[in-house]
């Protein structure tokens, strides 16, 4: 008898142990070290891969991309992928682009064969965004052609209607709702009431897939590039003063440019000398709502934080949807003819 019992016991002891080790198997926590949006945002940042280093070199100009792309030398070119959708890049596109959609910048960036990636769309704002997804997934050196294709040449006017030879010019008209500024009341005039938050939040809650820390970035990158917010300026000025209003507006702009410009009401301006230190200031319970001046800066700061978990938008054109008129004196703010080259083409336009 005591021999039964002492065989049932040791069965009994096997079972638990598999039970135990099952569940071990189980727990989606095994091999990583990101447990939290706060270890997340560590692992970021020693990596090579917060905010500040996304916030460098992420773009570069349309005509420093074609320098290289028309070379002698093919082993330096870029693998440039255009957003846009597919009428509009089979009626101009850069040489060699391949037609890809943000949501799959990952799975293309496999292609590259270990050449720098390059992102290009309309106004470059999907293409800043899909820069964070990139450099979260592995492609540190990814950036995003500045202006976009409306920047490469001078004929690519239309937006997504895909009509180019469009008599408006439909550039102007896209960034800034025609040439005269919005003049919002909303909009508080020079030299503005911007806010400096004193209050900090604790980071966004944040539920991880995949095993490992690898894996559990990779989602996050994923995420990103399958979630471009943006929004209007004139959905959030209509917001702002309503009581109740969801809008965090966080103004990306150094103090000399509120007091030259003014800023939309109740924004805060969080613009610190090291941008991680931005997101203590930041209220998780709401929706975060970045602009600067064109919507491109922006949106890699939109990128960043929806990685980290918060529910950010980017405000669509920045302050050229706003105030365009006021900013034609400071032409490194505002969207302008100068900017316009004549790079280039494949596509009907090319032929």
């Amino acid at each position: 008898m005591k021999k039964k019992w002492t065989m049932l016991l040791v069965v009994m002891f096997a079972l638990t142990s598999l039970v135990l080790t099952s569940c071990s198997d189980d727990d989606d926590s095994v091999g990583a070290t990101i447990n939290s949006t706060e270890d997340l945002v560590t692992y970021l940042n020693n990596d090579g891969m917060g905010l500040t280093d996304m916030l460098v070199n992420w773009i570069k100009t349309a005509d420093a991309v074609n320098v290289v792309m028309t070379d002698d030398d093919a082993t330096n070119d870029y693998y440039i992928m255009d957003l846009r959708n597919e009428t509009l890049y089979g009626k101009g596109h850069i040489p060699g682009a391949h037609n890809v959609a943000l949501a799959d910048v990952i799975t293309e960036a496999a292609k590259a064969n270990g050449q720098t990636i390059a992102l290009v769309c309309y106004t470059g704002q999907s293409a800043c965004h899909g820069v964070v997804g990139l450099r979260l997934a592995g492609y540190s050196d990814a950036f995003s052609i500045k202006w976009g294709m409306a920047g490469w040449h001078t004929d690519i006017d239309g937006n997504t209607d895909g009509d180019l030879e469009d008599v408006e010019d439909l550039k102007f008209n896209y960034w800034t709702g025609g040439t005269a500024q919005l003049n919002h009341a909303n909009w508080v005039a020079p030299t503005g009431n911007v806010t400096v938050p004193t209050t900090t939040y604790p980071l966004p809650d944040l539920v991880f897939e995949g095993v490992t820390d690898d894996a559990r970035i990779l989602a996050r990158a994923n995420y990103v590039v399958n979630n471009f917010h943006k929004v209007t300026a004139t959905t959030v000025l209509d917001s702002v003063s309503i009581d109740g209003c969801n809008y965090f507006v966080n103004n990306y702009w150094a103090q000399s440019d509120v007091d030259l410009f003014g800023n939309i009401d109740t924004a805060n301006r969080i613009m610190p000398a090291a941008a991680n230190d931005l997101l203590q200031y930041l209220d998780p319970s709401m929706s975060i709502v970045t602009y600067c001046w064109t919507g491109q800066t922006s949106s890699i700061i939109t990128a960043y934080l929806s990685a980290i978990g918060y529910d950010a938008w980017s405000l669509g054109n920045g302050s050229n949807s706003m105030i365009f008129d006021d900013l034609t004196a400071a032409v490194a703010h505002n969207w302008d003819a100068s900017t316009i080259l004549d790079l280039p083409l494949e596509g009907t336009l090319g032929d």
